[in-house]
């Protein structure tokens, strides 16, 4: 505690904002340190987050109630470092960083290592359901540009280098199509692969959680 003070009270006297404040200038002259120090508790902040609010509210001069902010921010960390939390966190991809004690570790870790299947699950399906989109468009998409294409050449008054250059373009359209259509095979292949994967992951781990 002794360095973070330390840390603090230089940069108090250092009248610099960064360009991505932690803080307004608004909620530095509020000075809900408190407040404040609850809130990082609560979303696993680290302890060094107090030195990217001390940069901010230099610039007001306004220097951090230490004491207040890490009292609150351990009430904080006593919501977040629990099982339910840890599963939350996990599942939604934030960084863990390490600041649960060993006890409070012992349930939050494997939980959120839980969250961090369901999460790398879920996005795999979610980008393998993205891919089959994404070939579907393509597939129509080429679609209406053949049938554009096989319009044009049917109309009247067009000369041979026309038509030719019509049939070229009709001739890379169908091979684009043909690409797509292999695409969107791969595409279900896959999806078919995650999904299978992504229930068994749910079956083995939701159940703890209220996930089915």
């Amino acid at each position: 505690m002794k360095i973070v003070w330390g840390m603090v009270a230089a940069l108090g006297g250092v009248l610099w904002l960064s360009g991505c404040a932690s803080m307004s200038q608004e909620q530095c002259l509020v000075g809900d340190w408190g407040g404040k120090g609850y809130q990082d508790g609560l979303n696993g902040q680290r302890e060094s987050r107090l030195e990217d609010h001390a940069k901010a509210c230099a610039k007001v001069g306004v220097t951090p109630n230490v004491p207040a902010y890490f009292s609150a921010r351990e009430e904080g960390l006593r919501t977040y470092c629990t099982w339910e939390n840890g599963f939350r966190a996990g599942r939604s991809a934030s960084t863990y960083y390490g600041v649960c004690t060993p006890a409070q570790e012992r349930e939050f870790l494997p939980a959120y290592q839980d969250g961090v299947m369901i999460h790398e699950a879920e996005s795999a399906l979610s980008n393998a359901e993205s891919a089959l989109r994404s070939a579907e468009a393509r597939i129509r998409d080429r679609a209406d540009k053949l049938d554009a294409k096989e319009r044009e050449l049917r109309q009247e008054g067009l000369s041979r280098e026309e038509r030719d250059r019509i049939r070229d373009r009709i001739r890379e359209v169908r091979e684009e199509l043909g690409d797509a259509r292999r695409d969107a095979r791969r595409a279900e292949d896959e999806l078919r692969i995650v999904e299978r994967e992504t229930r068994s992951v749910i079956r083995a781990v939701g159940g703890r959680y209220g996930i089915w």
